[in-house]
């Protein structure tokens, strides 16, 4: 896949009806400091696509990214930020909750994990959700800098472990600073359109 042109092309709030898109979309889900925004800028080959920040939450809306006038990236809210008020965190939610419940066009999620953590109770509850929508989550383990390469394999067991995903489900180590993980992205990518211009089918 060759990245030729990506625009910002709609931001939706909490109370925002989401746009009725003709292409394909994919998603990305992940926990608010889990590097959802350097992933992003990686796989698009952008420095500042998406905005980075030492203070985590910052991503609060759905994110619609057009991308070679071919298919949506879709940033979805991060969640469980801990600093965040409940009232906050149940609206984040509800917003994730009613894309994948309205959108016509997804083709796609991916779910973001710190690999150095077992997942979270957030983590848990959002592949579930994600399952429950139809959809087999795409496991992109983050952050694989921070660890020994002898780790590697013990961690994304214990990710697949927590999760309670079977081994159908496609795990990805990345990161951000080498790249590391990035074709494999695009190869998924690539397949998935494929697949979808020959029958219509989504990962």
């Amino acid at each position: 896949m060759i990245i030729k042109t990506v625009n910002l092309e709609t931001v939706c709030g909490i109370t925002s009806t989401f746009p009725d898109n003709q292409l394909p979309e994919i998603a990305f889900a992940g926990k608010s400091n889990v590097g959802k925004s350097s992933l992003i800028n990686a796989i698009m080959n952008r420095k500042s696509l998406a905005r980075t920040s030492a203070q985590p939450g910052k991503t609060q809306t759905v994110n619609f990214y057009n991308v070679n006038e071919a298919f949506y990236l879709v940033d979805l809210p991060g969640y469980g930020y801990a600093a965040a008020n409940q009232q906050v965190k149940a609206q984040w939610g509800k917003m994730i909750e009613r894309y994948l419940h309205k959108t016509q066009k997804l083709k796609a999620v991916f779910l973001l994990l710190d690999i150095r953590h077992a997942p979270s109770a957030n983590d848990r509850e959002m592949y579930h959700w994600i399952m429950h929508y139809g959809y087999r989550p795409v496991i992109i383990a983050t952050k694989l800098d921070k660890i020994k390469r002898s780790q590697v394999a013990k961690q994304l067991k214990l990710l697949r472990e927590g999760l309670e995903a079977d081994r159908e489900t496609v795990m990805i180590p990345f990161s951000a600073l080498s790249k590391q993980g990035r074709e494999e992205i695009y190869a998924l990518l690539d397949e998935l359109f494929a697949r979808e211009s020959a029958d219509g089918s989504q990962l």
